[in-house]
């Protein structure tokens, strides 16, 4: 009987490539798997011509190995082939390992759950946008797409910075963002119900509800009910800010994360700087072009955009005990 392969793809510039070399080839023994394909990301593909030449060479796994960008453009080519993926976490976000409780710094039991460990179906975001010069282009997403200050905080951010600071260096951004006054005017239908026009600072679409530092934006967003939770952002001067603060890191991050502060929470009142939706479809325009990003990288302009779940498409690894 032929032992199983799989291909890891990865980002040169996040992994000690002989350090992971010799992890892997360590568990293929101990596992029992065949000599693992390796194939690299580039500037110019982040990871979704080294997936489609993994497919063709009929492997089992194919092991993402790099930020949230490389594990995106991985599972773009493996949605719906029933090829998991595995995942070797780098990078500033994580955001899909840390959303499924993954194992963010340990490379063996990263590896380990990718070679032993079971399947785990989840869903996959698909977004078709119109960008500022007409041209349409169709993405997968794991985590999230946002419209808004997010998107141009990510497009303010200092690369360079970043790369030695990580998530600290979006401080920067989040300032210079912030005093921007322009609001999102958008004109969108859910789930084809009739359109309603809007003003937000930001609509984010989740597959997932956590953000880095544990925050817990979309609070009942799940990886596997089939559904995308919406949250926008409205608010109207810094009270309205500090609705959203209390939301997010009080009821969110801590009251929720108790018996006794779910029950509190019951009798919390909503407010309006924060509206939460769910649904399988969206439908938007804007009224102008507006920075997009999807799973923290930027994706230009958009001034228009349709995005909807595919329903369990991807197979992804988790331990024995989690599934």
């Amino acid at each position: 009987m032929t032992s199983p392969r799989a291909a890891l793809v990865y980002n040169p510039i996040k992994v000690d490539l002989d350090a992971l070399k010799a992890a892997v080839a360590a568990e293929e023994a101990e596992s029992g798997w065949a000599e693992t394909l390796w194939l690299e990301t580039s500037v110019d593909d982040p990871g979704q011509g080294p997936a489609k030449k993994a497919l063709e060479e009929g492997v089992d796994l194919v092991i993402a190995a790099g930020g949230d960008g490389t594990v995106r453009a991985v599972a773009e080519v493996l949605g719906g082939t029933g090829v998991p993926i595995g995942l070797l976490p780098s990078g500033t976000g994580n955001l899909l390992a840390r959303n499924l409780d993954l194992t963010l710094d340990d490379v063996e039991n990263a590896l380990q759950t990718a070679f032993r460990g079971t399947e785990r179906a989840i869903d996959l975001g698909q977004v078709r946008i119109r960008h500022d010069d007409q041209k349409v282009t169709q993405h997968a997403y794991l985590v999230m797409v946002g419209l808004g200050l997010d998107a141009k905080m990510l497009a303010a951010t200092d690369d360079e910075l970043k790369a030695k600071v990580g998530w600290l260096a979006y401080a920067k951004a989040v300032a210079t963002v912030l005093r921007d006054k322009n609001q999102l005017r958008l004109r969108y239908s859910l789930d084809g119900k009739e359109p309603r026009s809007v003003r937000a600072h930001t609509i984010m679409v989740g597959n997932c509800g956590s953000l880095p530092a544990n925050i817990l934006l979309l609070p009942d967003a799940a990886v596997d009910d089939g559904l995308f939770d919406i949250v926008l952002l409205r608010p109207e001067g810094f009270f309205g800010w500090l609705q959203i603060m209390g939301k997010i890191f009080w009821e969110n991050g801590v009251l929720r994360r108790t018996t006794v502060g779910r029950r509190l929470m019951g009798s919390a009142k909503e407010v309006r700087a924060l509206n939460y939706l769910r649904g399988q479809e969206l439908v938007l325009r804007l009224r102008r072009p507006e920075e997009i990003e999807l799973d923290g990288d930027g994706f230009g302009k958009a001034i228009a955009m349709k995005t909807w779940i595919d329903a369990g498409a991807l197979q992804v690894k988790v331990p024995q005990n989690e599934n």
